[in-house]
């Protein structure tokens, strides 16, 4: 009887709860992951100013009294070159089949562009509940935004229309509340405590490759990838061994520095992140190796953890 009535109460408490998978879409560098670690209230995707940072899909998880949100940040979707660009747009539109509600974020302004209609024939195919995010509001006045929501209104009958800035964390607050708005009734998907299911060494990767991408020349960063190589805690000390993977010989040069000084720029802006991330000391060395032509790779692109088979899956 005793154990009856605690099944009861389990299932009173988790009646009254919404969970599900809210997927972020859009092109490049419209601000996805900024708002990402925004809502969820720590940085877990890397962000720069350069698009197509993010490559994979990320998981970050955001539990509440209301319920809880499982956000899946994807790669811009973007006319794609190579088998990378390939994986990264099939990322982004796979995710759009196993979510619950699709945020698709755009900048604020009166043109909507090829890249735009790409996502809106997509987003048509859908029968998702879909948020238009118009981020960067605090770039603009008022009356634009105003007039922005009513140019995009025509094009796709959205739930709901709610501009935020995504830097300043404006409206955000009223974001998670529309979002919890669409989301089926159901338990939670993980515990409280989770706030991603990315393994410690892919972010510690993402977040070397931020740096790299914030300090090197504009025709490097989308050729480079970084391998965690080993990872150890000993004596409350993390030892990161890690690799810079460029594709030229030139390139390589860059990364390094004269004297070595662009690698330790990379590695020691890298390095007070993580050891701020882990709240342990960390000492991180870093190499840098030529792997020519690996965006192109499906055995480098599976070795760096851009496996095209695992689209469909987790």
């Amino acid at each position: 009887m005793e154990n009856s009535d605690t099944q009861e109460n389990t299932q009173n408490n988790t009646s009254g709860c919404k969970s599900g998978f809210v997927a972020l879409i859009g092109r490049p560098n419209v601000g996805k992951s900024t708002l990402m670690n925004k809502l969820i209230g720590q940085k877990i995707a890397i962000t720069s100013n350069k698009p197509q940072t993010t490559r994979g899909r990320i998981r970050t998880v955001l539990t509440l009294e209301e319920g809880q949100i499982v956000f899946l940040d994807t790669p811009g979707i973007h006319k794609s070159r190579n088998k990378l660009g390939e994986y990264m747009v099939n990322v982004a539109e796979h995710t759009l089949e196993e979510a619950d509600v699709i945020l698709w974020l755009v900048e604020p302004t009166d043109y909507i562009g090829a890249g735009e209609r790409h996502i809106i024939e997509q987003l048509k195919k859908v029968r998702t509940p879909i948020l238009l995010v118009i981020n960067k509001t605090d770039t603009v006045s008022r009356d634009d935004v105003f007039r922005f929501i009513d140019i995009y209104r025509k094009e796709l009958d959205f739930q709901e229309i709610v501009p935020v800035s995504a830097l300043k964390g404006h409206n955000t607050e009223e974001l998670i509340q529309c979002i919890f708005k669409y989301l089926p009734m159901g338990p939670a998907f993980f515990d409280e405590d989770t706030i991603t299911d990315q393994p410690m060494r892919q972010v510690v990767a993402e977040l070397i490759r931020e740096k790299a991408l914030r300090l090197l020349e504009e025709e490097i960063p989308h050729g480079i990838a970084v391998s965690i190589e080993g990872m150890k805690e000993q004596k409350k000390i993390c030892h990161i061994d890690a690799v810079i993977v460029c594709e030229k010989d030139s390139h390589k040069g860059i990364i390094i520095g004269k004297g070595g000084q662009m690698l330790k720029k990379i590695g020691s802006a890298a390095r007070r992140e993580i050891e701020a991330m882990l709240e342990m000391q960390v000492n991180l060395k870093l190499w840098v190796k030529v792997k020519k032509d690996w965006r192109d790779s499906d055995y480098l692109l599976k070795n760096f953890g851009y496996d095209r088979k695992d689209i469909s899956g987790s």
